[in-house]
């Protein structure tokens, strides 16, 4: 069972801004990330799906997440159908993110109130998405589908949309004011964030800065 409520995590989301996200084997080291990333203030993480026994990794996580980074919003990425979604949802997680969009999810997710930020890359998808109960939209691969000109475009017509964008999304100063300058409600930030662990805690603290100050200039 989750830890937070859906409207907390979705809040969170939205008001942090940055949303990491990673995938490794190796335990200790998706703790070191994890870790890395709560010091620097992030509030939410995309565990990815990624790999044999992905499922058991996560679930040690979000255990060890609830003594050691309370605070920490666990949820998982790269969740392409309802099967693998329950699996999740029973170890814990507290969203679902897919890299599509596939309706049989919604109902799952729905039922169990968790988060469900379907991939997006076309006004109707995210039409059908919004319709579905998504209250934020993923638009993945990012810089692919259009970059931030696609979410300025989706903006126009439905400024009510929710978009995060994942792929094609970098810490730098520049790529974080053009993507939310363009209108995104939050970012997925994933290998740009961890290439180097020694420096991830200060590129969340940066981005986190980063985004405030745009949005306190938007005001």
């Amino acid at each position: 069972m989750s830890r937070f409520k859906r409207l907390d995590v979705l809040n969170t989301m939205i008001s942090t801004g940055i949303v990491p996200l990673y995938y490794n084997a190796d335990v200790e080291k998706v703790k070191t990330v994890v870790k890395a990333c709560y010091d620097g203030g992030a509030r939410v993480f995309e565990f990815t799906n990624r790999g044999d026994y992905a499922h058991e990794v996560f679930e040690e996580i979000n255990k060890w997440c609830a003594t050691e980074c309370p605070e920490m919003m666990m949820g998982v990425g790269s969740v392409v159908d309802p099967a693998t979604a329950a699996l999740y949802i029973q170890l814990g997680a507290n969203f679902i993110v897919s890299p599509s969009l596939n309706p049989d999810m919604a109902k799952i997710c729905n039922r169990r109130k968790i988060a469900w930020l379907p991939g997006c890359g076309t006004l109707s998808e995210i039409n059908l998405a919004e319709e579905l109960g998504c209250e934020v939209v993923k638009i993945f691969p990012g810089k692919e589908v259009g970059g931030p000109s696609f979410v300025k475009a989706i903006k126009a017509p439905c400024p009510w949309t929710n978009i995060m964008p994942s792929g094609g999304v970098t810490t730098d100063k520049e790529c974080l004011e053009e993507w939310f300058k363009a209108g995104v409600a939050c970012v997925g930030l994933g290998s740009q964030l961890t290439k180097d662990f020694a420096t991830i805690t200060e590129k969340i603290k940066s981005a986190l800065q980063t985004v405030k100050e745009i949005r306190n200039s938007a005001k």
